[in-house]
């Protein structure tokens, strides 16, 4: 707790990186009408015949919300499903356009770091390894140095398995995401948005992932972290926001925002 505190009251004193002000995000929801609708099949077929569907709804996923993230800083993101947690991840990393009436700036280049993030499923892993690397601006002597690190650490060639050397499309969901975390945690980032990839794999991959944030933390960067387990929130970061129905209902020591969640989770 006394650590906590201490590291809190640091990155206090530290650079804001993400400065969210007054965010507004709205995004549409269509209605069926066929088995091409919100396909790219579909959406091909309305260019061509030059028909468009109509909208179900308008969502306010985000209403208005505001807060300062600074260097050296682990902020657990925390909510019910469908709070807008990922919503307002992927508007931090430039994904969604927020409203006129507010924004989100940042200092640095965001990278989301999400379990549904594309991965080129006809290459192997060792190529996907390379290529994502490269994406992050790193040399090829240094992706040279580093592949060896990346696949051990994601596990996927343990036990003699060579499951680096086999198309991307043949893995399973934990495997393609602790590929992706282990690519994405070789660098450094300035902010860093992570999205439920701390839910893969097993209890030794989720260490080493906990253990890489903790690392990233200390190297002056700033972590976002999404996740449903609050352990691991509690366990990484020293801060929460509890986000509910797209406004934020605490945000501060992350026992204290965990806390009042699971209490107020308890009561519903």
């Amino acid at each position: 707790m006394e650590r906590r505190a201490k590291r809190r009251a640091e990155a206090a004193q530290n650079q804001p990186t993400v400065v969210v002000e007054n965010l507004h995000v709205h995004y549409k929801i269509y209605g069926a009408g066929g088995a091409t609708k919100g396909t790219a099949t579909g959406a091909l077929n309305r260019m061509f015949h030059r028909r468009k569907h109509n909208a179900l709804s308008d969502v306010h996923a985000i209403k208005g919300i505001s807060f300062v993230a600074r260097r050296g800083e682990s902020i657990g993101l925390i909510g019910s499903n469908g709070s807008g947690k990922s919503t307002l991840l992927r508007a931090i990393a430039g994904l969604l356009p927020a409203e006129k009436v507010g924004g989100v700036y940042t200092d640095g280049q965001p990278s989301l770091l999400g379990v549904n993030a594309a991965l080129m499923n006809d290459l192997t892993g060792e190529r996907n390894v390379v290529l994502g690397c490269l994406a992050m601006g790193l040399h090829p002597d240094e992706i040279k140095e580093k592949y060896q690190e990346i696949i051990d650490f994601s596990g996927i060639d343990e036990n003699g398995a060579r499951t680096s050397q086999r198309p991307m499309k043949t893995y399973s969901a934990g495997q393609a995401a602790r590929l992706r975390f282990s690519i994405a945690a070789t660098k450094l980032h300035d902010v860093l948005l992570i999205d439920e990839a701390l839910a893969t794999g097993d209890q030794g991959f989720q260490r080493r992932s906990e253990n890489r944030i903790r690392e990233l933390r200390q190297n002056a960067g700033t972590v976002f972290v999404v996740s449903h387990s609050i352990a691991s929130v509690r366990d990484i970061c020293d801060r929460a926001i509890w986000l509910e129905a797209g406004v934020i209902r605490m945000d501060g020591d992350v026992d204290e925002v965990t806390g009042a969640y699971e209490e107020w989770s308890a009561q519903r």
